[in-house]
This record gives C-alpha cells, structure tokens and sequence, in this order.
C-alpha cells in the first residue's frame, strides 16, 4: 500500500496491525472496488462463464492493476514475511480440532480408507491446493485489504469476507456453510499476522475430508452454481 493510506501493515509479529480511521476518499474507492469486482465473479460463477468464458482474464488484470497501482507488497499479500509460522500455529490447531471428527467419521462409515500415497494422489491435492490459495490469494490479499482501506474493526472486515466467501459457494448447502465458518477464520488470522499458505493448506485438506465424508446428493462433486443445480443432468 502506499504510505499514506496503508491501514492494514503489521507492526510487528504477533501484533494486530495499526487500525487507522480510513478517509472518505480512500474508504469509497475501495467500497465500490470490492462492490463491482466481486459482483463481476458471481456473474462469472452464474453466468459469463457459459456466455463469455474467457472474462475471467478482465478480472484477474483489475484485480493485478489494482495491486500494483496501490503499491501493494508481497508482505502486504501475504506471500512472505514473518507471519507464516503464527499463523500456522493459530490456523493448524484449529483446523486439526474440526477434521479429526470428520476422519473419525470417514472411516467408521467406510468413506474413507487407507492408500498407498502415489503419483495421482499428488497430483490430485497438489492442483487443488494450488486452487485453494488461489482463493484466498484472491479472499485475503485483494478484498480482504481492500476491506481494510473501507472499514477499521477488523471482526467486521472478517465477517464481511467470511459472506462473500460463503455467497460464491452458492447453493451448495455444505459448501456455503464450511466457507461461511473456515472464512471467518481464515480473514481472522490473515488480519493479525498477514500470510495466506497456511490458510490454503487448511482449506485444501479440507476440502478435500469434505468431499469425501458427504454425501454425493448433497455436495455434488463440490460444484456451486449453476453447476450445482444441474448436476446429473444430461
């Protein structure tokens, strides 16, 4: 960010960082950045996906324009920097608490069983582990800090993020609620300590329970969308 609006650096490890009230100006712009980008992927996930399918590519270059034209640092994105292992320690934990049940319940309903680890199982959670940060490169590091240039308390910031992460996994019951919880969360420890792979390390092996441990006829293969309701349908 640049140095005169950044409402959102860390002040040190361990440390909330400096909440300053945002200008007007400042506040504004970043609303309605985050207003019509985020409207602009629900029409994708809804609709341009199916009329226009390569629009994705205009958002991702507003989302990239914007980053380089706030200044905005891999620290600041939560790419590098001192916060991964505070973070992990928060994230990890908690992650672990909410997937033993699920593992316990996989396997004493045979959903889930013991495998060889091979090649095609690397495969499989290492490009949904790419999806996952993915995601909250876009969650956390875009709107989550443009949030912050909108709003000062933080638990709102976090809130707000933990609705649109939940919103684009519509109507998908399962999904929309374990986004709506694990977002909270995630904009929660993203705030304090500004790193976003253990965030995305917890949301693939959990994802990844997820799918497993429901049932087909209610998550659809974890599609959301138009995708969820029409799935099955030749």
């Amino acid at each position: 960010m640049d140095s005169g609006g950044d409402v959102g650096r860390i002040t040190s490890v361990g440390q909330p960082p400096t909440e300053r009230e945002p200008s007007a100006p400042t506040a504004l712009a970043a609303g309605l950045e985050v207003t019509f980008v985020f409207a602009g992927i629900l029409l994708y996930i809804w609709r341009w996906q199916h009329t226009w399918p390569h629009v994705w590519l205009a958002l991702w270059a507003v989302v990239l324009a914007s980053q380089a034209l706030r200044h905005d640092t891999l620290k600041n994105l939560g790419l590098l920097g001192p916060g991964l292992r505070p973070s992990a320690q928060i994230i990890l934990p908690l992650a672990l608490l909410l997937y033993v049940p699920l593992l316990v319940y996989g396997l004493w309903h045979h959903r889930l069983g013991l495998l060889r680890p091979g090649w095609n199982s690397f495969l499989l959670f290492a490009g949904y582990g790419i999806w996952c940060l993915i995601q909250q490169y876009l969650a956390q590091s875009y709107f989550h800090n443009r949030l912050m240039l909108a709003i000062r308390n933080r638990h709102v910031t976090s809130a707000l993020i933990a609705i649109m992460f939940s919103a684009a996994h519509i109507p998908n019951p399962i999904l929309t609620v374990a986004t709506f919880v694990a977002g909270f969360a995630f904009a929660e420890a993203f705030a304090r300590y500004r790193n976003i792979y253990p965030l995305a390390l917890a949301q693939a092996v959990g994802g990844l329970l997820l799918a497993a441990v429901s049932p087909e006829t209610l998550i659809h293969h974890m599609r959301v969308g138009p995708g969820y309701l029409f799935y099955g349908l030749r």
